[in-house]
């Protein structure tokens, strides 16, 4: 979605608040697709604070589905995000300010859709967890853990002492 700024650029002290749609249904994220379950409209408010210089302010709440890194269930992550940005007029601008509003400016129009993906993509969580105390999938048979023990061998003996164990079998009778 498209927003044109030439209006607030060029009113000293000029406020618009609009509402847009933000319609996406699904976010590719380092080459995953996660499912939005639900989004609520874009809220922006477009302020002129200078010369030439529009204060961008955007809110906008998604939730998503995205996959524990332990076990990988589903698990509802919500996407609160309150965006502030200073855009400077392409005439006034400095090259360096102009090549920070590429990533969401086409000229004197806004892409809300980008400057809301970019946001998205830099609030990313870390980590994500079905719970705090997740215990994962078993490393021999896949079991989730969370549901039960799975009764695997999961010992794994302490590298370091490899070289021992070697002596103690080759001294040991068959």
């Amino acid at each position: 979605m498209l927003v044109n700024l030439t209006d607030v650029f060029s009113s000293d002290g000029k406020t618009v608040t609009k509402e847009f749609p933000y319609e996406v249904s699904e976010l590719i994220y380092e080459g995953e697709h996660f499912s939005v379950k639900e989004c609520s409209p874009v809220l922006v408010k477009l302020t002129n604070i200078a010369a030439k210089k529009v204060l961008v302010e955007a809110k906008v709440k998604l939730a998503v589905l995205l996959n524990c890194d332990r076990c990988l269930s589903e698990v509802e992550h919500v996407f609160d995000l309150q965006i502030e940005r200073e855009v400077i007029s392409p005439d006034k601008a400095t090259s360096e300010e102009l090549e920070e509003q590429d990533a969401f400016m086409e000229g004197y129009e806004l892409n809300i859709d980008r400057l809301i993906d970019n946001e998205i993509m830099t609030s990313w969580p870390m980590k994500v967890l079905c719970r705090p105390d997740c215990k994962g999938l078993c490393p021999v048979c896949g079991k989730d853990l969370n549901t039960g023990a799975c009764g695997c061998d999961t010992f794994v003996p302490d590298p370091r002492m490899a070289a021992i164990m070697d002596v103690f079998n080759a001294n040991k009778e068959v």
